[in-house]
């Protein structure tokens, strides 16, 4: 086309959708006609809304969309910080808030949703904000430094955000929601009330049902009153209570809106003006408005395709939802409240683990409707797809949802499945991405290429999924990557920071990977360091990598408690510390309970009473016993020779100096050990990662075992071995373990992964046939050596102690929402429900 037939296209807004839009326009060639025109309110690009809540974590550069700041296409241009004040259809020009005109042949609106903000008295007050864009949450934190509570009015996706976000400010929280259950759209009361369940134990008070009748305050906010409910006192209101289109410059110019709101456009995004478009949270298709970012993506897709003379059609979206909110995984998809005709309901709930599925099922139980999953939404990416296809279900489809160990069924996707339903992206498009004459090797290029979870990323473990199992069908070496930010398995990633000497993540990521990280690198890598680096896993920068539990060197309990474990080497105590420990369960109001592992738990510390507990232990000569970390637990042990007539060897002993050598070594999973006095094997050795059984000539070595939802046994590696050989050989199973596992892998899998399996183990352990035994042996002598107790140093470190409190604002306030209640004259959290369980099968339907 030559130049002056060139034609001018005017986009307002620059949100998430806009953006995709410009994409799409890009990649499809609507630049070679088109001259594009973007105008963006907001001061910055577009940038990741979804995970906005980030922001606080990462900083602003790190969630834009557009990081250099324009596109690399000259024929888009983009205005930021620039108010569109209106359009005129008939001059078909863009008025700016500078004064400029802009002329446009098309004209695209996309201007997005504003906060819906109740007008209740006091809703203006200083101290009232909104949670949507980043200034906002600029000024959420600013306000949040001189706050001690905060309110958030709204239980819904955002609403939850938003609290998590004032929890992670310090602030004594409280949601307050209208409707009689949180995330009322997309839940059903039983799973509501798990997720509210999840939610109270992270210290959050939940007022459900509660109608916000006034913001209290004179010259600032101080509580909220809510109607029939004692006030909420409160420093800082946030209200999430919606969203409204921003339909205003449409109004004004005299296109027709939805009763709702929302500007009407037909299925192909075309408002009643054939020259504009609306897309996104601003457009109402039929009448509906769409709030998530999916269906403004399908939008976007098909105005592109009308521009460019395509048939395209906007037919309604998928609004499945799944997402993690403080902490918890929570999804929704299909008909999830089973409204259609003769729906049935198949429901797992257990509340102790906090875990909540519910499948609903057509009325024959062939078909799977919707479903709603809280606490455990690992079945999500399975369960959607088959929703949308309509793929039969198995025989007994309760063993989609029951717990590992009590169902599980292969599910295999036709290729008409949408596996990505926020860029529509199915099954046939992903295996035709990595197919001969495909663009793609890896399931991280399929993302990139088809944009199959790059969005929501709840899908990516199906995507990885199709494509390791369309390469292993037709002989490709499939991808092992840790994750999408690094392009390396877990164990080439320990070997090039071996090699490298690398001592901290970004300098991994710098060199290695790509992104800020997530939950998966950043404590495999933490892990990796802890192993080659050494060091306290809360020095400097190595603390925000770790789990929840290493972050405050315990565990986490369902009540918002801690756990406090002291080793007990080999199981053998005295009797003035056993006395010490009643002493500190005693003083402190905690629950004990002997363990299998041989060791004494205490339950229910708080927080910030963890220094003062784990102070007084280690004055009587405890440490830490790991129990929180992927690490070295215990070495149990029975009495052996010492006190037993059939004992062969000293068991406790051994037991004792195996744990003592190997307390504190990080690993991929956690590690357990048992020593046997005598072939009937009273210490389990066999159920234990490493288990050791006395003969008459010594200590037979038996690796790859574990207890838990797959048990296996472990197997000999050698027999007969002298104390020295033993720990010889026991040194080199455990480090090429560590070197070589995959992550999260016990060594029972582990072992069952090599090639080779048990017979590679013993060549390389036993018989050094890589020439690795002396660097093994080397790699464990350097752990022994520079070994030192986590606790013990935190206490004598006030910069780690600082970490130990409830409320950062507030370092001596006790976290209100932790309580108790007594059970066998001892103390234990509150009670809740109990659980529900399923039996071995559910009759669905006609017999089949």
């Amino acid at each position: 086309m030559s130049p002056h037939l060139r034609r001018t296209l005017v986009v307002v807004g620059h949100g998430m959708v806009a953006h995709r839009f410009v994409q799409a326009a890009i990649e499809r060639g609507l630049t070679e006609t088109h001259d594009v025109v973007v105008v963006g309110e907001e001061p910055r690009p577009a940038y990741d809304r979804v995970a906005l809540t980030s922001w606080f974590e990462v900083g602003t550069d790190a969630l834009s969309l557009l990081p250099e700041g324009e596109y690399d296409d000259p024929r888009v241009r983009l205005l930021l910080g620039t108010e569109v004040v209106g359009f005129d259809p008939e001059t078909r020009t863009v008025l700016l808030g500078d004064g400029q005109v802009l002329a446009y042949d098309a004209l695209v609106l996309a201007t997005g949703a504003a906060p819906f903000v109740p007008p209740v008295p006091g809703h203006d007050l200083p101290g009232c904000f909104v949670y949507r864009t980043v200034e906002d949450l600029e000024a959420i934190r600013a306000a949040a430094a001189t706050a001690r509570t905060g309110a958030v009015i709204g239980g819904g996706l955002l609403g939850l955000e938003a609290a998590n976000a004032l929890r992670g400010l310090g602030l004594e929280t409280h949601v307050v929601e209208l409707a009689p259950r949180l995330m009322a759209v997309q839940v059903d009361d039983a799973g509501a009330a798990t997720l509210a369940r999840h939610v109270e134990a992270l210290g959050l008070s939940v007022h459900t049902g509660a109608l916000t009748e006034r913001v209290l305050g004179d010259t600032h906010v101080t509580g909220l009153a809510l109607r029939d409910r004692d006030p909420v006192e409160a420093d800082l209101v946030v209200f999430s209570a919606g969203i409204r289109p921003r339909d205003q410059v449409a109004r004004a110019a005299g296109l027709e809106v939805a009763e709702r709101g929302g500007v009407l456009v037909d299925a192909q995004c075309r408002t009643s003006d054939p020259h504009v478009f609306a897309i996104g949270e601003c457009a109402a298709p039929g009448g509906r408005m769409y709030g998530l970012v999916a269906p403004g993506y399908a939008m976007a897709e098909v105005v592109v395709d009308a521009l460019l003379g395509g048939a395209g059609t906007f037919e309604g979206a998928d609004l499945s939802t799944k997402l993690k909110l403080l902490g918890v995984d929570v999804a929704s998809f299909g008909d999830a409240f089973a409204t259609t005709d003769g729906a049935l309901e198949l429901v797992f709930a257990d509340a102790v683990a906090g875990v909540y599925k519910k499948l609903v099922v057509s009325d024959d139980g062939t078909r799977l409707l919707g479903g709603i999953l809280v606490g455990d939404a690992s079945a999500y990416g399975v369960l959607r797809p088959m929703v949308a296809s309509g793929l039969p279900l198995p025989a007994n489809p309760e063993e989609l949802i029951l717990p590992v160990g009590r169902g599980g069924v292969d599910v295999a996707l036709p290729p008409e499945a949408q596996v990505c339903s926020c860029n529509d992206v199915t099954k046939q498009a992903i295996t035709d991405a990595v197919a001969d004459g495909g663009t793609c090797d890896s399931a991280s290029c399929v993302t990139a290429c088809t944009r199959a979870g790059a969005t929501c990323g709840s899908c990516k473990p199906v995507v990885k999924k199709v494509v390791e199992e369309y390469f292993e069908s037709v002989g490709r070496t499939v991808d092992r990557s840790l994750c999408e930010h690094f392009p390396l398995t877990r164990q080439e990633l320990f070997d090039v920071v071996a090699v490298h000497g690398y001592t901290s993540f970004d300098e991994i990521v710098a060199a290695h990977g790509t992104g800020r990280g997530c939950d998966i690198c950043k404590p495999v890598i933490a892990s990796v360091l802890a192993s080659l680096v050494g060091g306290h896993v809360l020095d400097g920068p190595t603390r925000v990598l770790q789990d929840t539990n290493d972050a405050y060197l315990a565990n986490l309990q369902r009540n918002g408690s801690y756990s406090v474990v002291p080793r007990i080497p080999g199981g053998e105590i005295t009797p003035d510390k056993l006395i010490v420990i009643g002493e500190v369960a005693r003083d402190f109001g905690l629950y004990t309970k002997i363990t299998g592992g041989q060791r004494i738990d205490l339950f229910g510390a708080r927080l910030e009473e963890l220094p003062a507990i784990w102070r007084r232990l280690v004055d009587a000569g405890f440490e830490s016993g790991h129990a929180y970390g992927k690490a070295l637990r215990t070495v149990k042990s029975c009495v052996g020779s010492t006190w037993c007539r059939y004992g062969v060897q000293d068991s406790v002993q051994l037991a004792i100096d195996l744990e003592l050598r190997y307390r504190g070594l990080r690993s991929p999973h956690k590690l357990k050990g048992g020593v046997s006095g005598c072939a009937r094997e009273c210490a389990e050795g066999r159920s234990k990662d490493f288990g050791v059984i006395a003969t008459e000539k010594g200590w037979n070595l038996y690796v790859g075992g574990n207890g838990g939802a797959t048990p296996a046994h472990a197997r000999l590696l050698a027999g007969d071995l002298d104390t020295e050989t033993l720990v010889r050989h026991l040194d080199r199973f455990l480090m090429y373990y560590v070197r070589t596992a995959d992550r999260l892998q016990r060594t029972a899998p582990w072992v069952d992964s090599l090639d080779g399996g048990l017979d590679r183990v013993r060549a390389v352990v036993v018989d050094d046939a890589l020439g690795l035994g002396t660097e093994l042996e080397a790699a464990m002598a350097r752990h022994v050596a520079s070994y030192a107790d986590e606790w013990r140093a935190t206490l004598d470190d006030p910069e780690k102690l600082r970490r130990f409190v409830s409320f950062v604002n507030a370092p001596g306030t006790p976290d209100p929402h932790i309580s108790f209640r007594d059970e066998r004259d001892q103390r234990v959290p509150s009670a809740s429900d109990g659980p529900v369980l399923l039996a071995d099968s559910i009759p669905v339907g006609p017999p089949r």
